[in-house]
């Protein structure tokens, strides 16, 4: 698998071109010097340098419609980017132009008895949670780049994060949508209603296709009572098929109150406190494998502190749990909290990191950890794995740190090796290659190798239907018309 992309000869893209998007949306909101232009072409990994001839910054959807038609008249392809947090490639250009949505940053309506929100595609995640706490209602999507990363992004990339267990992936947060086509025509879709079955569901073409059949500009969101309640948990586990069993017990318990269970390495965790200030070891002595658990309700009807408390008793009984504690204020919480969300951070500081995002079937997720770990320690006996994830839904993100001592070079160039070790075990289980980060550039290559012939097929059909000059972020996700480079 290439991480690096060859430099190609660039096209600068016709004066008039840019000069037409100017006039229309400000010169300001065109840029083309390389100190203005270099914070969009370098991604969260490092593994690409994007090239572009110019970044264009719309300030609405007319504006970006205007943008994509012009860019279809002159036959200039087009990738779109949000907050520039994608981990697979998505949004970056390699020579197209380069079209930010940051400007798209408006909330257009709130209404807490429809419990929906209607926002611009530029809305930073974390933004959109505070308006939501300020009608005393949640948006239930939380990722560790909320900070940053923009909506838009989120729903092209069908984010999932933490609260998938209780709330779902980002496609089930979402209402209706406004995209902008290939043509430069703008469907609105923006309904508010929980039930319409007049037609195709249409929004579903353009959630998770990461801008390669339109660009998502607004969005309908569902919104969710408040909760009230709020208890988290650290436990020590003997191993991931104990971790299963508690998960088992907390659900049949406290039913959807369970909202997150992450499962987490010992080497993750040591790491995290080894390199990331502030952090404190949660329980005594050292565990092969760890749980954060959260319950939560927008009511009192029942005391989640005292229900988590009872059900690890019982799993402390039975050899489940081997040491735990509950957070008592939300200081606690939020320090619990970081030893899982610095996890990837954390891990820069070991060198050379290979990173799968991976899911396979919940009850298999103790296999796969079993399988993958004797896989890639036989295939590179010093490697450090650092498995962790929402085991909940049966996402792991199955990480390796170079060995120590290796240079990091020699141990990316073993990517592709390790892809197909842990890859093919995914497949195997009836798993999926990309769980939440997508396809984008690093594994369109994977997606080809493991799909079925079938799905690609349609995926082609949809491509070229609705893209058929290939010019809406050409090859990402799929090879289509309109190339990789140019």
């Amino acid at each position: 698998m290439p991480l690096t992309v060859p430099p190609p000869s660039v096209t600068t893209p016709a004066n008039n071109l840019l000069a037409r998007i100017a006039e229309r949306i400000g010169e300001q909101y065109v840029l083309t010097e390389p100190k203005e232009i270099a914070l969009y072409l370098r991604e969260e990994r490092g593994l690409y340098d994007g090239r572009t001839p110019a970044v264009v910054k719309p300030g609405t959807t007319e504006e970006v419609a205007f943008i994509v038609a012009a860019c279809a008249e002159a036959g200039m392809p087009i990738v779109p980017q949000g907050g520039n947090t994608g981990l697979v490639g998505g949004q970056m250009p390699f020579g197209q132009l380069l079209l930010s949505l940051a400007r798209l940053d408006r909330i257009r309506q709130v209404d807490p008895v429809d419990m929906t929100m209607t926002v611009e595609a530029g809305c930073i995640l974390d933004s959109i949670h505070r308006v939501a706490e300020d009608v005393d209602c949640l948006f239930p999507l939380h990722i560790a780049s909320q900070g940053s990363c923009r909506i838009g992004g989120n729903l092209a990339t069908n984010a999932g994060g933490t609260a998938v267990l209780r709330y779902g992936n980002a496609r089930e947060l979402v209402l209706g949508l406004e995209v902008v086509l290939a043509d430069g025509r703008i469907w609105n879709g923006l309904k508010r209603l929980r039930k319409n079955n007049a037609g195709y569901d249409l929004k579903q073409l353009f959630l998770g296709t990461e801008g390669t059949l339109g660009i998502i500009t607004a969005a309908v969101l569902k919104l969710f009572p408040r909760p009230v309640q709020r208890v988290t948990a650290f436990a020590a586990v003997p191993d991931p098929a104990a971790a299963l069993a508690l998960m088992r017990r907390l659900r049949a318990q406290a039913g959807d109150a369970l909202t997150t269970f992450e499962l987490m390495a010992s080497f993750g965790l040591e790491t995290v406190l080894k390199h990331m200030p502030g952090t404190v070891r949660p329980l005594a002595g050292r565990h092969p494998w760890y749980v954060l658990a959260e319950l939560s309700a927008p009511t009192r009807a029942f005391d989640l502190g005292s229900l988590i408390e009872q059900v690890l008793v019982e799993s402390s009984e039975s050899g489940e749990v081997d040491d735990a504690t509950i957070a008592s204020s939300e200081s606690q919480a939020a320090a619990l909290w970081r030893l899982r969300e610095d996890m990837s951070e954390a891990q820069k500081h070991e060198g050379g990191s290979i990173k799968h995002d991976v899911s396979v079937p919940v009850s298999r997720v103790p296999d796969f950890l079993t399988r993958a770990l004797a896989a890639v320690e036989a295939e590179m006996p010093d490697v450090r794995p650092c498995p962790f994830g929402h085991v909940g839904d049966g996402n792991i993100h199955f990480n390796l740190s170079q060995p120590a001592g290796m240079a990091k070079a020699d141990f990316l160039a073993r990517w592709a090796g390790f892809n197909r070790i842990v890859h093919d075990i995914v497949i195997e289980m009836d798993g999926s290659i990309a769980a939440e980060h997508g396809i984008g550039r690093l594994k369109r290559e994977e997606l080809a190798h493991y799909a079925d012939p079938v799905a690609l097929e349609l995926m082609e059909q949809l491509k070229n239907a609705l893209d058929p000059a290939g010019l809406l972020n050409p090859g990402k996700v799929i090879a289509g018309r309109g190339g990789d480079d140019i």
